[in-house]
């Protein structure tokens, strides 16, 4: 899966939180199906698998341990004291300051079976002892407290009935310093190494539950040994747990995230790759625009030619550079007859549109929009809005205003990232007064997009210190809204209403605002909406070249 599968999959979700990291962890913890229609199976399905595998494992470590506790002959349990107490002698004698090199050889060469590992010498057979223990608790957590009173009553059965191999183990304990030696259960896995291998497959799996449960960063599941894992799990978790590790990874690579201060944040170009997507989501949709056109009286008309060309992209104007195009593919293909085309070797040349348009998105961040599914539609609707503008009619200029209890400009690199306000207010008066502000002084058609599921309830009085919150709507905040619709009428800014789950009092209130700027308003859902903006903004710049409108 590229980069960009990965970004279109975390979309929707970093758009309704704002978190491209937490979108990234919600991912992995669901998982998903990869471009090849294969299930990859999330941290929790894993999480279940590696626990479901580690009580099959401690079931049969206590077979195993049962079995060679009650089983062992009288010889086996003699040669464990003869080890033990040869062991405690080596240690002394090299805590006295001797050199115990042969003694550690004869050693091996006689207990090398009952020794975990291959330790080059003392220290290391020590370290392997205390790994030992470890690997025996964490076998021992792993059972049930029935299994684990079983074992416990074997063990001290044992001890009871052989004083010289109890005396060794303390012993040993004491010049080792193994002071993890607490429990005679634990003690007795010194003198034998019944399960060692199920021991050590229940403590890798121990920390590959750890790393599910709380992998610090998107990209920990990097570090996982997956040949180790395919052995603990089997090839299809492995596969899945590759295929987690790998998602981080993508998205860097391709440059469509960075680490900024610990968390994995988008770049420009992850940012601009967002607000495509977006875009073809919507084309995808509307058919009769799929080739880019707008339906005018005559090709060409209503552009002028910039004297650049650009790489072709799905929906711009088709008007091919022969010369860039072929030069293009003869550089990839290289000399010879005949040439053969591809899509990714068109060229363009770009165009500046004659009618130019200033928007402002009025993009209502009030609690209301969350609760009923209506903000990752409108935050989407206007990444594809910015998408289309910069690409298409690079001469325009748009905005992002959000309002809720109060409105402020949103610069588009920070608009994946916005949240919804947890305040009370839907200030639509704010939201105009600012978005007409940025319209002053702009050439061209202005025009804002007001996109919102909610009435009036709040307005900023001239003078006041802050805004003033009313619900029901009060006849002073509906007529201070229509004031600022008016000043917006008298800037000749043409105002289109989006109103989402409208009541019959927002319908009401929509009623007046057109009637008084002479707009549009549509009522519909958060599955149509970007295709009511995208259609209602093409459609406006057909209508002012059919009506020869030239920039102000």
């Amino acid at each position: 899966m590229t980069g960009n599968d990965v970004l279109h999959r975390l979309m929707d979700d970093l758009l309704e939180h704002g978190d491209a990291d937490q979108a990234l962890r919600r991912l992995m913890q669901q998982g998903f199906t990869d471009s090849s229609g294969r299930d990859v199976a999330g941290l929790r399905e894993l999480l279940e698998h590696a626990r479901r595998r580690r009580a099959q494992l401690a079931k049969n470590a206590f077979s195993e341990l049962q079995a060679a506790m009650s089983n062992a002959s009288p010889e086996t349990w003699a040669r464990a004291r003869q080890m033990l107490s040869e062991l405690n002698g080596m240690v002394e004698r090299h805590r006295a300051g001797e050199d115990v090199d042969a003694d550690f050889n004869q050693f091996m060469q006689h207990y090398s079976d009952l020794v975990p590992g291959h330790p080059a010498n003392l220290g290391q057979l020590l370290q392997g002892l205390a790994d030992r223990l470890a690997a025996t608790r964490a076998l021992l957590e792993s059972m049930t407290p029935e299994q684990r009173a079983k074992l416990t009553e074997l063990s001290e059965a044992l001890l009871e009935n052989d004083f010289e191999l109890r005396l060794e183990l303390d012993r040993l304990a004491a010049n080792a310093r193994l002071a993890s030696m607490a429990d005679p259960l634990t003690d007795i896995s010194l003198g034998f190494g019944p399960a060692s291998s199920l021991s050590a497959q229940l403590s890798d799996l121990n920390n590959l539950e750890q790393l599910l449960t709380g992998a610090p960063s998107p990209g920990a599941l990097a570090e996982v040994d997956i040949e180790r894992a395919g052995e603990l799990l089997g090839a299809e978790d492995a596969r899945s747990l590759e295929a987690l590790g790998q998602l981080a990874r993508r998205l860097r690579e391709a440059g469509l995230v960075e680490q900024k201060e610990g968390r994995m944040r988008l770049t420009p170009r992850g940012l601009h790759r967002m607000a495509d997507q977006a875009l073809v989501d919507l084309y995808a949709r509307l058919a009769h625009y799929r080739a880019g056109q707008h339906p005018v009286g005559h090709p060409g008309a209503g552009h002028e030619r910039a004297g650049e060309t650009k790489a072709y992209q799905w929906g711009d104007p088709f008007n091919l550079s022969i010369e860039r195009t072929v030069r293009n593919a003869l550089a990839r293909r290289g000399p010879g007859t005949p040439i053969g085309l591809s899509p990714a070797d068109f060229e363009v040349e770009r165009t500046e549109a004659l009618t130019r348009s200033a928007t402002v998105i009025m993009l209502d961040l009030s609690l209301s929009m969350p609760i009923r599914g209506n903000f990752v539609a409108a935050k989407k609707m206007a990444m594809a809005l910015h998408a289309l503008i910069s690409g298409r009619f690079p001469s325009d200029y748009l905005s992002v205003v959000g309002f809720s209890r109060m409105a402020r400009e949103i610069a588009f690199r920070d608009l994946p990232e916005v949240s919804w306000d947890y305040d009370w207010g839907t200030n639509i008066q704010h939201g105009l007064a600012v978005a007409r502000k940025l319209l002053a002084h702009r050439k061209g058609t202005k025009q804002i997009i007001m996109v919102t599921d909610g009435e009036p309830t709040a307005f900023w009085p001239s003078g006041a210190p802050e805004p003033v919150f009313a619900y029901p709507p009060t006849t002073e905040t509906v007529d201070s809204t229509l004031l600022e619709v008016g000043r917006c009428t008298r800037d000749r800014i043409r105002i289109s209403t989006f109103a989402l789950d409208a009541t019959g009092y927002l319908r009401h209130f929509i009623a007046q605002l057109t009637r008084l700027n002479k707009g549009k308003a549509f009522f519909t859902s958060p599955d149509s909406l970007g295709d009511y903006v995208l259609l209602d903004f093409l459609e406006g710049k057909t209508a002012s070249r059919k009506h020869g409108r030239r920039p102000a």
